[in-house]
């Protein structure tokens, strides 16, 4: 993977890359697999590989990813990785204009219904990932009273020890602990209410 840490998104031509549904799914999986082809998510989203090579393409054209080493001796192969660790979309970011606001919110909404769906998943196979994974996956809901500024403290305490296990996953899976280790989603939503 790249190394850079984070990519702050702050342009609408690279939102709205993002933000498109097969895309954000390409991006999402390459995540996870941190070098594929073109081939390899083509397999993963069901898709055309051809369909697949376009939006690689349109997402390096704005920074999102990038070409990567080569894992396999096939010179034809075009591999792909992350260009950043992670990627950041704020919205003070996008406030300025009622364009880049509706935008963002669109985006947004497409990430939470993408993620929604992958939580789904997990519940739909429950089952199948027998107790010991049923018991450590948080399902948690906690109704706080904060400022603003709590809230952001909050989240950025809770961003850097999902950072810290991450590191410490990916160390001891190259170290070759990889007995038990599955790809695990985390997803944090704070937001204020009134009842």
């Amino acid at each position: 993977m790249s190394g850079k840490e984070n990519l702050s998104i702050t342009d609408l031509g690279t939102l709205k890359a993002l933000a498109h549904p097969l895309r954000m799914q390409l991006y999402r999986g390459l995540c996870v697999a941190r070098t594929a082809t073109a081939s390899q998510l083509a397999e993963q989203v069901d898709e055309a590989v051809s369909l697949v090579s376009y939006h690689l393409r349109k997402l390096a054209e704005h920074g999102l990813i990038e070409t990567a080493e080569p894992q396999s001796g096939d010179a034809r192969e075009r591999w792909w990785q992350p260009a950043a660790q992670s990627v950041s979309i704020r919205d003070k970011d996008f406030r300025d204009a009622p364009e880049r606001a509706a935008a963002h919110l669109a985006a947004t909404r497409l990430f939470l219904d993408q993620r929604a769906a992958m939580y789904r998943r997990y519940l739909d196979e429950r089952l199948t990932w027998g107790a010991e994974w049923n018991s450590a996956a948080p399902d948690n809901e906690s109704l706080l009273r904060l400022t603003a500024g709590e809230l952001a403290e909050l989240a950025a305490e809770l961003l850097e020890l999902a950072r810290k296990y991450d590191e410490k996953g990916r160390a001891a899976e190259a170290a070759g602990d990889t007995e038990g280790r599955e790809n695990v989603a985390l997803h944090v939503y704070g937001f204020p209410f009134r009842t």
